[in-house]
């Protein structure tokens, strides 16, 4: 066996064993309320899973584990499917009446924080199964801050070199104990912002429970709730507003955190990017609030509510619901449909295109027409003060082709599943960009994707797993040059 291929399983086997161990969390809620089903399932998966995982940890541990680039591409598009397939079997032997296909479906979309839900009757839910959900979307959350801090930078995937730490090697054969190193420092800031945010929404009046769970799916930007409602259940304490703000600052790159805590706070605002979203958001905001109010749909009060709600919601991927905004006209659909390829900052909690690519692709279309205009003038393209190599834009560019190239592919197959227009459209763009909740009557706030065909569902599976890897991570181990010595 390769050297290579020992590190992959070290990896992913060591990645298996945490997840069971995490399993023992639901198993002792669900033993406390007496769901011993529920309990049971928890228990066997996190003892059958946790034991062989260890065991293949133990087969093939080495002295030191390096992975080359070929191999850490395996490892990041493996982990989430490995994962999810074993997050899914206590809710598939569970006692919840979830078929394999949905299990696998719910687990994908909690750890991609899509927030895409097959599950009805959350009211009625044992606390365990519920949890679960939660503490999946924010392992999800955390892993692909890491992985964006640590592995896609040196990758060079979707132009995300741009955002490499000053130091970070240059090689890929030190990315184990660099993802360490940036695991330990960015889990103190995620789990200080998960307290504060469970803190705040307990004073808006949640219990504890719900607090946790909310303050954890919120934080991973994923939108899972413990309520038929989502958080509509909690607007008249104001935990739409507690959501608003983790939110937002959960779609901010977590690196710059990172230097604003080592003593340089202004960093946070200088950052192209946060401008850019911010920009974003408040434009977004505004116009949607203007139309809720001129249409008669809400209060000019309660129109700037929601509107900042639904529309911070969809942009940052979080998909949490207070309203049916599908039903808010066909302006309002179209617009939210737009928004759902937008997405946060680089090195956030985020999905779907995010801010730095459009940007970069619109200095690199200004360059072009300049470059038409004055063939003889030299341009130089730089981003945040930073000079931006051809390389970069050429990542960039290719990862919004490859983006709008799967989309059109997936969406042209839902719709020759039978699936009607739009859902095939939006249920498209809102698993390939994370979101969750799509557009109509059928997946749309006020729906699930339970009624879906099973087919569809693959689809989305496939969709959410590309689109949280960055696109070109998974489509990469489909080229024959990538198994070639």
């Amino acid at each position: 066996m390769s050297e290579s291929v020992r590190s992959v399983l070290f990896v992913l086997a060591i990645m298996v064993a945490s997840l069971a161990a995490a399993m023992l969390i639901p198993a002792w809620m669900d033993l406390s309320a007496g769901e011993m089903d529920s309990a049971g399932a928890f228990l066997w998966s996190a003892a059958c899973c946790g034991f062989l995982s260890l065991a293949v940890a133990l087969g093939v541990r080495a002295e030191e584990q390096n992975l080359s680039t070929r191999a850490a591409f395996l490892v990041t598009a493996g982990s989430w499917l490995v994962l999810a397939i074993v997050a899914a079997l206590p809710m598939h032997f569970g006692g919840h009446g979830l078929s394999f296909t949905d299990a696998v479906f719910e687990a994908i979309s909690g750890l991609t924080t899509t927030g895409a839900t097959v599950v009805t009757e959350l009211d009625n839910r044992p606390p365990g199964f519920l949890m679960w959900r939660a503490i999946l979307q924010w392992i999800g959350g955390i892993g692909i801050i890491v992985t964006a801090m640590a592995i896609w930078p040196l990758l060079g995937v979707g132009g995300m070199q741009l955002f490499k730490l000053e130091s970070s090697d240059n090689s890929s054969e030190k990315v184990l104990p660099r993802a360490a190193e940036i695991a330990t420092a960015i889990s103190l800031i995620y789990l200080a912002l998960t307290a504060i945010c469970a803190m705040a929404y307990a004073f808006t009046g949640m219990n504890g429970f719900d607090a946790i769970a909310h303050a954890m799916t919120t934080i991973a930007t994923g939108g899972y709730s413990t309520r038929d409602g989502s958080l509509g259940d909690f607007v008249a304490g104001g935990s739409d507003i507690v959501a608003i703000i983790f939110m937002l600052l959960a779609a901010l790159p977590f690196a710059t955190y990172l230097v604003m805590v080592r003593g340089r706070p202004s960093v946070l605002w200088r950052d192209p990017q946060v401008q850019g979203f911010f920009a974003l958001v408040v434009a977004a905001v505004a116009a949607m609030t203007l139309f809720v109010v001129l249409t008669d749909l809400y209060a000019p009060a309660a129109g700037v509510r929601a509107a900042a709600f639904s529309t911070v919601s969809v942009i940052t991927g979080t998909g949490y619901a207070t309203a049916d905004f599908g039903a808010w006209g066909a302006p309002a659909t179209a617009a939210f449909f737009v928004l759902m390829f937008a997405g946060g900052c680089a090195g956030s909690t985020t999905c779907s295109i995010k801010i730095f690519r459009y940007q970069i692709a619109l200095l690199a279309i200004r360059q072009h027409i300049v470059s038409l205009a004055h063939p003889r003038a030299i341009t130089r393209l730089s981003y945040g003060g930073r000079p931006v190599s051809p390389e970069t834009v050429y990542s960039v560019l290719g990862f919004l082709f490859a983006f709008i190239a799967v989309f059109t592919l997936s969406a042209a197959l839902l719709g020759a599943i039978g699936l009607d227009t739009t859902t095939a459209l939006s249920g498209a763009a809102t698993t390939l960009a994370n979101v969750g909740p799509g557009l109509g009557g059928i997946i749309g706030p006020a729906g699930s994707f339970q009624s879906l065909p099973e087919a569809a569902k693959w689809v989305m599976m496939a969709n959410m797993l590309i689109g949280r890897l960055e696109v070109l991570t998974v489509l990469i181990l489909f080229t024959p040059r990538f198994w070639q010595s």
